[in-house]
């Protein structure tokens, strides 16, 4: 999945659970700020596609590793909670929630060892390589009609209206000056 998948379909899981639990409890309302969700939407591949396809891509050499494991969404998640307990500031727990629901976009239960790790074994499982983007662009498209791939350009076109959507609120409150 590439950025709108991530950023959208997460922003819309996001609200629609906001208000279900606003519906479901309206003596506590849920106000969430949704550029935390967008930054924890794209947090795991901000941290590991540089770090395991450009520092470590001659030992590691894979765009999922150390952000995309349990263990880091558990270690973010304490940390948020522990932030909240104390300041009641939701930032860091709506990060983690976020940074959580990408490894279910990206399908990790697919990659156990990368999902379990390090319970799963020390190392991580290698992707190919490509020798820069625009190479990696190349066959991006070059699968687009692959009936494998239809799955990744459907959830971005449908990220990307959620995403439009959340845009031309967002823009509509402050032109209106709310």
């Amino acid at each position: 999945m590439f950025i709108f998948g991530h950023i959208g379909i997460i922003l819309g899981i996001v609200y629609s659970a906001a208000y279900l639990l606003d519906h479901l409890r309206p003596e506590k309302s849920f106000r969430i700020d949704y550029r935390w969700v967008a930054f924890g939407a794209l947090l795991p591949d901000m941290i590991d596609k540089p770090l395991g396809r450009i520092v470590l891509a001659e030992t590691i050499g894979s765009g999922r590793i150390f952000a995309h494991t349990l263990l880091f969404g558990f270690l973010l998640a304490f940390a948020g909670y522990s932030l909240y307990r104390r300041t009641e500031d939701s930032k860091l727990l709506v990060l983690a929630g976020a940074s959580f629901c990408h490894l279910f976009e990206d399908q990790l239960w697919k990659s156990p060892a990368v999902l379990f790790w390090p319970f799963s074994g020390w190392s991580f499982p290698r992707d190919q390589i490509y020798g820069n983007f625009f190479e990696y662009l190349t066959v991006v498209f070059s699968h687009a009609y692959d009936p494998a791939y239809t799955g990744v350009f459907t959830s971005e076109m449908i990220g990307f209206c959620i995403t439009a959507l959340f845009a031309g609120s967002y823009a509509r409150t402050k032109i209106s000056g709310n």
